[in-house]
């Protein structure tokens, strides 16, 4: 049995978990979820390149840097306090 065929599911499971993370109100599981995104994103590649995938490879990557940008962007701005 090909393992690589098999990282299919483990792939759609940490996607499931961090789409439900980043719906999350608090900022830590926010932030749990992105990374989980990465990793789905990582396992996707793997799994798309083994199975001749491109585009699935393709969109990956491209999810990759909307979640590196997300994950960005979930910092918080820092407060400008007007001197007068």
């Amino acid at each position: 049995m090909d393992y690589l065929h098999q990282l299919q599911w483990p792939a759609m499971v940490v996607t499931v978990i961090a789409a439900w993370l980043i719906a999350s109100q608090f900022k830590h599981r926010r932030e749990v979820g992105f990374w989980c995104f990465l990793l789905s994103n990582a396992l996707w590649i793997v799994w798309g390149w083994n199975d001749h995938a491109h585009a699935l490879v393709v969109l990956q990557i491209a999810l990759a840097i909307l979640n590196i940008r997300g994950a960005y962007k979930n910092e918080p701005k820092p407060v400008e306090r007007s001197g007068a």
